[in-house]
């Protein structure tokens, strides 16, 4: 085992892999947190989808009294419009370990456009920042209940290869955590960009709901449908 790879929880397939699902996770949870929802997503029997579950490094988090947690990145204040809320060197250093993972799969047969990369919250955060930067296309990017830690470098450092990449977002309307307004700026912020954005709100708090899974289910069918052009010829 490659001791530089996050500790990673992986779901296998019924058949041989042919795509993946790297899943991050919010503050303070861990890879388990997001393993009960595969099998209400609906995916179509026979899939060949790994989903992938990775937990962060635990590193002490300024606005939990520094309690050490897993973490993405740390944060530093509850308002998040405060200046330096985001620990930006955590969250770049975050990407590079997802980064690794995102390798491996490449290395395992994966190609970059069978790939999506998904998380909540913080999670999320990390998935938009690493998946818009990547340099091979990706099949997607999910970023559930999240923000754009930094808008302002996309622009410039944005990849070209991922322009074209679908983003769905989703947020509840009543999140006390990650107000919806954040995650509509986010939003605004990539589809100014020119980025494809399937946005949908649901009447929740800082959660996920059965409607937004089937909905999550429904987009990974379309972006990881069966790849026949790797399929063996008869």
């Amino acid at each position: 085992m490659d001791t530089d790879l996050l500790p990673t929880i992986e779901l296998e397939p019924e058949r041989p892999a042919d795509a993946a699902v790297i899943w991050l996770h919010g503050l303070g949870a861990d890879g388990n947190d997001f393993v009960p929802a595969v099998p209400y997503l609906g995916l179509p029997r026979g899939h060949g989808v790994r989903f992938l579950f990775p937990t962060a490094k635990a590193i002490p988090v300024t606005i939990n009294g520094g309690f050490v947690m897993p973490a993405w990145y740390d944060i530093r204040d509850l308002d998040l419009g405060a200046r330096d809320r985001n620990d930006e060197a955590g969250l770049r250093s975050s990407a590079a370990d997802v980064g690794l993972l995102l390798a491996r799969e490449i290395e395992r047969g994966i190609p970059p456009h069978r790939i999506v990369l998904a998380g909540f919250s913080q999670g999320g955060a990390v998935a938009l920042h690493l998946g818009l930067r990547h340099d091979a296309a990706l099949a997607g990017v999910m970023a559930l209940s999240t923000y754009l830690v930094d808008p302002d470098p996309l622009a410039a450092e944005r990849s070209e290869a991922n322009q074209a990449t679908p983003i769905l977002q989703c947020h509840g309307s009543f999140d006390p955590m990650v107000p919806v307004q954040h995650g509509a700026a986010a939003r605004d912020h990539l589809q100014a960009l020119g980025y494809d954005v399937q946005w949908h709100a649901y009447p929740m708090q800082h959660e996920v709901c059965a409607e937004e899974l089937a909905v999550i289910g429904d987009w990974l069918t379309a972006r990881l449908a069966a790849d026949e052009a790797s399929e063996p010829t008869p």
